[in-house]
């Protein structure tokens, strides 16, 4: 019933096609009828429908009838073409893919503290995999159909646009987003979409992708916070695991996602927290929590590894602990409780 050129309908014969050659039929057999029966304009139209639609006509003279026979060769054929032609187009995804892409745009439009993931390489989509099993909200721009496809199969919000374009990081909610992983295929397009997302939100945290020294140079000046290279933390895990397998067993047990023995995790403490200038053994942590402080992150930056007991805790510190999720849970509610 149609001819395609590359999965899309030739433009002589698509829909629009269809719809005005019956609007042509439609128009043909009402100045037919005007003309060959002297009925008025809307008759004529009135008797054109029921003849297109095969239902009974009213007493026609012998001209009219042979009209009738001519509408209806012409307009019973361009009726079911323009209806079958409709339907396939709804059912071959037209109207379904209309309304995924206004659902995914008022996604768009809602979603907050959610991470922009560009690239959904083999890096982009580990990171999307990860993010998917802590329950995190995320987005993924890539400019690969196929990979689009891949990430929405996989349950991700994705977007095929050029992350580098700001109009793009403004549509995923740039302003809104906690974080920003730049894990494209070149260290070319993960510089300009770093800058482009610096520029746009200056306190966005922002992860990038690098495979060279001089591209972690770049992306650090472009502003990425942190700048990771795969293939040197995959060589220096190599090395790591044949020197020390147990360290390296234990560090992957604390920070594997889905352990329900042990964890390791950040904490932010709030400015109203009751732990805000309290130092550890004050805050009794390890008693009533069962857990180990293993480093605090200052505000400016520094960290203070294995710290003694008597560290006064600050607002806006993170502390670095090791437990059991579940009580790493409570001591996070703590952390960022008003205690006002």
């Amino acid at each position: 019933m149609k001819t395609t050129q590359g999965d899309r309908i030739l433009p002589a014969q698509g829909p629009g096609f269809a719809v005005a050659l019956l609007v042509s039929i439609v128009i043909f057999g009402s100045v037919g009828y005007h003309l060959i029966e002297g009925w008025s304009i809307w008759r004529s139209f009135y008797v054109t429908i029921l003849a297109i639609t095969t239902v009974e006509l009213p007493t026609l003279s012998r001209g009219a009838q042979a009209f009738t026979v001519v509408l209806l060769l012409a307009g019973v054929g361009s009726a079911l073409y323009t209806f079958t032609l409709l339907a396939t187009v709804v059912v071959e995804g037209g109207l379904p893919k209309r309304l995924q892409k206004r659902r995914q745009e008022r996604m768009l439009e809602k979603i907050k503290d959610h991470f922009i993931i560009c690239g959904y390489g083999r890096i982009g989509s580990i990171v999307a995999q990860e993010f998917h099993r802590q329950g995190m909200l995320y987005v993924v721009i890539e400019r690969d159909p196929d990979r689009v496809h891949a990430a929405m199969d996989a349950g991700a919000l994705a977007v095929e646009a050029d992350a580098s374009r700001e109009e793009v990081l403004k549509r995923v909610g740039v302003e809104r987003a906690r974080g920003l992983i730049a894990a494209m295929g070149t260290d070319a397009e993960n510089v300009y979409a770093v800058l482009s997302a610096r520029l746009m939100q200056p306190e966005l945290f922002i992860v990038g992708r690098a495979e060279t020294e001089d591209a972690t140079i770049k992306l650090k000046r472009a502003g990425a916070n942190r700048v990771i290279s795969p293939y040197m933390i995959g060589a220096v895990q190599i090395a790591q695991t044949a020197l020390r397998p147990a360290v390296v067993d234990f560090v992957e047990l604390a920070t594997t996602s889905g352990n329900m023995e042990l964890a390791m995790e950040q904490i932010a403490i709030g400015g109203g927290s009751a732990l805000a200038d309290h130092s550890i053994v004050d805050a009794n942590l390890r008693q009533r929590y069962g857990v180990i402080v293993v480093g605090i992150q200052r505000q400016n930056g520094k960290m203070d590894f294995n710290p003694e007991p008597e560290t006064v805790m600050r607002a806006s510190d993170k502390l670095v602990v090791l437990g059991r999720p579940d009580s790493l849970k409570e001591l996070e509610l703590e952390a960022a409780a008003n205690g006002s």
